[in-house]
């Protein structure tokens, strides 16, 4: 059966050769009962570890069946061990975590057998070894001879042709040494037993073949009982490992030792929030970098603003607005916008502020002081409550009365003034740094406030006597409507000098619309009959000018709206809204495609660093996290170096350790993405946190599901080439 021929072990340390044992001859049947003693030292355990294949040999053959063994590698020496060999160790090598029950039970589910399909076997040797009572208690509360005796019955379900134990009784007391050798005993009628002892005489009674080394040689080799002409042996027999049982074993793994859960919970929940964290700051930058861009035309670049005309340029009507409104997305109108990017000037004596308007119907918050506005020329100023004036003057400035000033040309103003308005409600700011302030009026109020700010934003041409000139327009009250007084000098453009009655156009043009004024000329005005015919005194401060009546200057301004802005509440659905928008017929743009980008370089550089950072970030985390791992996973390295002894592959220890990790990972990812979803919801305050959160989506947090997985299956892999690199003991002997 088994038969090594000159077969010696030596070992190699920093250049220094010790022998194992050396040309070792020996041949043995089935159904002997095998004792090796020797002193400590002898070499008798080496020579148990090399029968059993969990280590090598040097010189010499050995023969298993007739067959040799020198040319095997460790597949093959992992075959070897599933066919024929069981392992009683001395410190047992159980799985103290685990129940009587579920260390027996590892060997058949290494061996491919379903759970199912092995109870009954199990129980029936569990029974044989006299722990039935204890199937369901974990090993670690079972005293050492108890535990030996699991080891016996973990040896004999495997049902292998030998059994091999290396001093099964040295940490026993008398009693339990003798219950575990007559176990022993009884199992070697049919099987090949050999046990290294050193304590001869607890076993002398029950042997076969008594083998005694010295100094790495066998000295003595009697047969105390011939045994007969063996049967033909029986090799175990095996499978691979059913999928479901390694996933049985992988996810029994990771909660076994609640130490180890949680240390490895911490590890992978630090890894993953690492990832996150570090993604969402970068994109939080690239995003801030976004919104440091200005634009020549819009100061309101808000995301959430859509600039919106009509697609035949004609101005907007009430029932526009109406089917604007409709749209599930939209927040609120702004019918003016130009007043959202055009300041005015509210000013009494000495105190000014520089306010956009704002439609009083758009102000849904509360005030923080005074009331809302009950007449048309009251109005509620929204201003941060760290500005001066309202800080230090606020009786200044509530219920006080300020003049809004004309414009005489765009951001520039005259002392003159267009209308009054008392401020009788202020709302701050919700930033307290932001200075900016808005000023929420009537329709009305914007309505005379457009027709100045027309004036600002509109180039005007005189068209007389078929060709354009640049010529100031005044209004006068003693102009009839229809009507122009001209300089008298204009009148030599004309043959004849007939300038009375001559056509006259006035054309004005801007961003939003077009308009004519036709009007025909009724007089000539000069030093004489300026006064008279104007009203005005001052000759030479008027010449060259073009006098018409107030209403018809006023009606080249006084327009309607072409031009608004819908401001929507979910920005991730702006497409959508723009859609809809253009179904209206009309043209709509955010605002933001208006912006000009000052970031952008720097923009570029971010990415760049980004995916640098990014990928040094997950090289060092692998790294730290492996290092980490090891040392958590050093206590299971007694347990995965037990499963190779008992059988298991290279293969099927590492896919149970894959999902071990990957339950572990798994867990503690959902746990996250948990913590973030009540850190944004608010049940959790962490402002800066919740910050974050709005620059991740499902694509990112897919994405760093993936790389956490990868991780947690390339450490799988490093670990198991550790614990496969070297022999089973000297493996199972060093610290991986």
């Amino acid at each position: 059966m088994l038969k090594l021929k000159n077969v010696s072990k030596f070992y190699y340390n920093k250049g220094i050769i010790a022998s194992g044992f050396n040309k070792v001859n020996l041949e043995l049947k089935i159904g002997e009962f095998v004792v090796i003693t020797g002193e400590s030292g002898s070499g008798k355990s080496t020579l148990l570890n090399v029968i059993s294949g969990i280590d090598s040999y040097e010189e010499g053959e050995m023969y298993i069946n007739g067959n040799e063994t020198s040319h095997y590698t460790e597949r093959d020496f992992e075959d070897y061990r599933r066919k024929y060999i069981a392992n009683i160790f001395q410190s047992f090598n159980l799985i103290n975590s685990y129940t009587v029950y579920q260390n027996v039970e590892l060997v058949m589910l290494l061996n491919g057998y379903k759970k199912k399909d092995v109870k009954k076997k199990i129980l029936d040797i569990i029974e044989q070894v006299g722990l039935t009572k204890f199937k369901n208690t974990k090993v670690s509360k079972l005293s050492g001879g108890q535990k030996q005796r699991v080891a016996i019955a973990r040896a004999m379900v495997k049902d292998t042709p030998i059994i091999v134990a290396d001093e099964p009784t040295g940490n026993l007391d008398s009693k339990s040494a003798e219950e575990v050798i007559e176990i022993l005993k009884k199992v070697a009628k049919n099987k090949l037993v050999i046990m290294v002892t050193h304590n001869i005489e607890q076993v002398e009674q029950y042997a076969t073949r008594i083998i005694k080394m010295n100094d790495g040689r066998i000295i003595e080799n009697t047969e105390i009982k011939k045994v007969e002409d063996e049967p033909i042996v029986k090799e175990s027999i095996y499978n691979n490992i059913k999928i479901f049982n390694k996933y049985r074993l992988g996810i029994r793994n990771t909660f076994n030792i609640l130490a180890k859960f949680l240390l490895l919970f911490v590890v992978f929940f630090f890894m993953s929030s690492a990832i996150l964290g570090e993604y969402a700051s970068f994109q939080m930058s690239e995003e801030e970098m976004t919104d440091d861009g200005y634009s020549i035309a819009f100061r309101n670049l808000s995301e959430n603003r859509i600039i919106i005309n009509k697609e035949d340029r004609t101005s907007f009507n009430d029932e526009d607005y109406e089917k604007i409104k409709k749209l599930d997305n939209i927040d609120y109108i702004v019918e003016d916008d130009i007043f959202l990017d055009t300041s005015v000037i509210l000013s009494k004596e000495s105190r000014s502020f520089n306010s956009y308007l704002m439609d009083i119907e758009n102000l849904k918050d509360n005030l923080d002081l005074g009331r809302m506005p009950e007449n048309e020329n009251e109005v509620v100023l929204k201003i941060s409550k760290n500005h001066y004036y309202i800080k230090e003057t606020i009786d200044d400035v509530l219920n006080k009365t300020y003049s809004i000033l004309k414009s005489e040309e765009l951001n520039s103003y005259t002392d003159e003034k267009v209308m009054d308005l008392t401020i009788v409600g202020i709302k701050y700011n919700e930033d307290d740094n932001d200075y900016n302030s808005n000023l929420y009026v009537s329709k009305n109020v914007i309505k005379t406030l457009r027709k100045d700010m027309n004036k600002n934003y509109s180039n005007i041409k005189i068209f007389l006597n078929n060709k354009y000139e640049q010529y100031k327009v005044e209004t006068s009250e003693n102009v009839e409507r229809g009507k122009a007084i001209v300089d008298d000098e204009l009148k030599y453009q004309f043959k004849n000098y007939r300038i009375i009655n001559q056509p006259i156009n006035i054309y004005v043009d801007n961003i939003y619309y077009n308009d004519e004024l036709d009007l025909k000329i009724s007089n000539t005005y000069t030093k004489s009959n300026l006064k008279r015919l104007t009203g005005l005194t001052k000759y030479d401060n008027n010449r060259y000018k073009i006098f018409v009546n107030e209403d018809d200057y006023n009606s080249l301004y006084d327009k309607p709206s072409y031009q608004s802005s819908v401001f929507i509440k979910d920005v991730d659905k702006i497409e959508e809204t723009i859609t809809q928008l253009n179904n209206l017929n009309l043209n709509a743009k955010k605002v933001t495609d208006f912006k000009v980008n000052q970031g952008q370089i720097y923009k570029s550089i971010m990415k760049i660093i980004k995916v640098v950072v990014t990928i040094v970030l997950i090289i060092v985390l692998f790294f730290i996290s492996y290092l980490i791992i090891r040392i958590i996973l050093k206590s299971r390295n007694i347990y995965y170096t037990t499963l190779r002894m008992l059988g298991a592959t290279y293969k099927n220890v590492r896919r149970i350790l894959d999902i071990e990790l990957f339950t572990n990972a798994t867990i503690s990812y959902c746990t996250l993405i948990l913590f973030l979803y009540l850190v944004k919801s608010n049940i959790i305050k962490l402002e800066y946190i919740a910050k974050l959160t709005n620059y991740i989506g499902i694509k990112e947090f897919v994405l760093v599901y993936v790389i956490l997985i990868v991780i947690s299956r390339l450490i799988s892999i490093k670990f198991a080439r550790k614990l496969f690199k070297n022999t089973a003991i000297n493996t199972y002997n060093e610290e991986v």
